[in-house]
């Protein structure tokens, strides 16, 4: 059964594609957009997530909107994980359920990792979803052979892969934003569809 529902999970991701991505296209190399990704003050995304721990797993919508460092989820599944309101700024962690419980700090903490399985690197996701390492560590990059993106993190102890990429908008920050990407970390594995980027 377990297999069966994580065979279905992946199914979802693979099979739920809207559009064609368009072509990849970056007005500057990698290196030279950089900062300003690093630096963009606000963004909102939408997009399909599959999780899985060891032979756990689930599908969840997300919904991200970064205003400075105030990052805002709103998590929905169908089965089980139930639905989640997050906040994640500089007075900490903040998490809503679906009947209204809330909780804060440590016991926001505790109730996120209970629900996905894992503690999410939240300060770190901003920044590799955006296609870029988080600027507050250390990080190894793998750019791709023309040197207009990056294909692979590792940092924070977690393993980052961008398999694919797709124009939104036509600055030369938006011009080429990551579609998809895989997370993993000591038996986590995460797997992540943008659907749509809006950017200041």
């Amino acid at each position: 059964m377990r297999a069966a529902l994580l065979l279905l999970a992946a199914l979802a991701l693979s099979a739920c594609v809207t559009r064609p991505p368009a072509a990849p296209s970056a007005a500057l190399p990698y290196e030279q957009r950089r900062a300003g990704l690093q630096s963009l003050p606000t963004f909102s995304l939408e997009a399909r997530v599959a999780a899985a721990v060891g032979s756990e797993g689930f599908n969840v919508s997300l919904a991200w909107t970064q205003q400075g460092e105030r990052s805002t989820l709103d998590l929905r599944a169908p089965l089980g994980f139930g639905a989640a309101h997050v906040v994640n700024d500089a007075q900490g962690l903040q998490v809503e359920a679906g009947q209204g419980q809330r909780y804060a700090g440590a016991s926001a903490r505790d109730e996120l990792t209970r629900r996905l399985g894992f503690e999410p690197p939240l300060q770190s996701l901003r920044y590799w979803l955006l296609g870029v390492p988080d600027p507050a560590s250390a990080a190894a990059e793998t750019l791709s052979v023309d040197g207009l993106s990056l294909l692979a993190i590792e940092q924070g102890g977690w393993q980052i892969q961008i398999s694919d990429y797709a124009r939104y908008g036509n600055t030369a920050l938006g011009a080429s934003l990551p579609r998809r990407l895989s997370l993993q970390r000591d038996g986590v594995r995460v797997k992540l569809v943008i659907d749509q980027w809006t950017l200041p």
